[in-house]
């Protein structure tokens, strides 16, 4: 078999993950909070939804969904523009590997990493001997897609898919969400004020989308429910060893490696020019299954060496665009910040921060606020 687990990625921290509330016309709205919730995801009164979601309750119940399980699903949920705007705001964001790697497997992760390993051990362990998949594997896709749990999304995904159905992009692909999603809360896996998530529905501490979840997710606890919500991550480690080993992942296969560093017999790639080279087996293609990028693939796979206790990458990346290395892009941002243009850390990845921190150092000094980096700025901070 072999299903896709979701048709995008949401990446490695590289959206805001928010909670919401609201309403629908399948329920009252709701009395609770919403203060310090961002306002593009709170619900909005949207007659055209409301209409969608009555026309949606016959599809639902065609697909077996009680007028129960409708009610208490949709009860405090509702139209949220902020799922719209990032579903059509989503770019072709091109960053190089050695910036991904530098997030991927930033220092913070790979410590925070062994930590949760050694928390976890004995459960990873387990599963990586039912499974047949590593446990640092298992374990750097908890990092790469949660931070370790830290990162699991507040939005109700019900009001998510829905909200994206009902807008059409990608309308067929968000009902057949929102339905498995209304499936789960029937299923009694989850109730409807814990069934949250991104704001496109991936969910829980490994980001499963709902119609993944109903064909890979486990109930490893044994208590019932395939609870991939809650603070105890095992039955989300376990549901992703499951995906894993269903898709296609060979036991006692190394997923690559570094070419010249002890990397196993594999196909060789170089994501980007001048930089190190990777020799990858079919368990880096399993890899692709949960998400389908070269550079995520071996971002788990390196995470996870790291975590096992592995070294850094000893091949190294050329010059970027404007000709600095990463080193002197660790260097520009201390730099900066050491005169007061904070850039929010030196990992040498040049985000918002950085550039606007660039531009505020350029105005500093009479220069053109560009917000570009160059070896001349480098050398005139000192």
């Amino acid at each position: 078999m072999s299903i896709t687990r979701r048709h995008f990625g949401l990446g490695i921290a590289a959206i805001s993950l928010n909670a919401c509330g609201g309403s629908s016309t399948l329920g009252p709205r709701s009395t609770g909070s919403t203060s310090g919730l961002p306002a593009d995801l709170r619900p909005t009164p949207n007659v055209a939804y409301d209409a969608w979601v009555a026309s949606f309750r016959g599809r639902a119940g065609s697909s077996g969904i009680s007028d129960a399980t409708l009610a208490s699903g949709f009860r405090g949920t509702g139209y949220l523009p902020g799922c719209v705007k990032r579903d059509r705001n989503q770019t072709e964001f091109k960053r190089s590997l050695e910036d991904y790697l530098s997030i991927a497997a930033s220092d913070e992760r790979i410590s925070k990493g062994r930590a949760a390993f050694g928390r976890h051990s004995g459960t990873l362990n387990a599963l990586e001997a039912k499974y047949g998949v590593d446990a640092t594997i298992i374990c750097a896709i908890w990092g790469l897609e949660s931070f370790f749990g830290e990162r699991r999304g507040d939005v109700p995904v019900v009001s998510a898919t829905s909200t994206l159905a009902f807008d059409g992009r990608r309308g067929a692909f968000f009902e057949k969400q929102l339905i498995a999603a209304l499936k789960i809360l029937q299923n009694g896996d989850t109730t409807p004020a814990q069934l949250t998530g991104s704001w496109a529905g991936a969910m829980g501490h490994t980001q499963f989308i709902p119609t993944s979840y109903q064909a890979f997710a486990v109930d490893y606890t044994g208590d019932g429910r395939r609870d991939i919500w809650s603070d105890d991550p095992t039955d989300s480690l376990a549901s992703t060893a499951a995906y894993l080993a269903r898709n296609g992942w060979t036991r006692g296969l190394r997923w690559g490696g570094e070419v010249g560093n002890s990397a196993p017999a594999g196909t060789v790639i170089q994501p980007q020019a001048g930089g190190p080279k990777f020799a990858v087996t079919s368990n880096f293609r399993a890899i692709k299954r949960y998400n389908n990028s070269d550079a995520y693939a071996i971002g788990v796979g390196h995470l996870a060496d790291r975590i096992g206790g592995a070294g850094p990458l000893r091949g190294s990346f050329p010059p970027d665009a404007t000709g600095l290395t990463k080193d002197d892009r660790v260097a520009l941002q201390k730099r900066l910040t050491a005169k007061g243009f904070d850039t929010d850390g030196a990992d040498g990845v040049l985000g918002p921060k950085s550039q606007k921190a660039i531009s505020d150092y350029q105005s500093s000094v009479g220069l053109e606020p560009t917000g570009i980096p160059s070896p001349e700025l480098l050398r005139s901070l000192g």
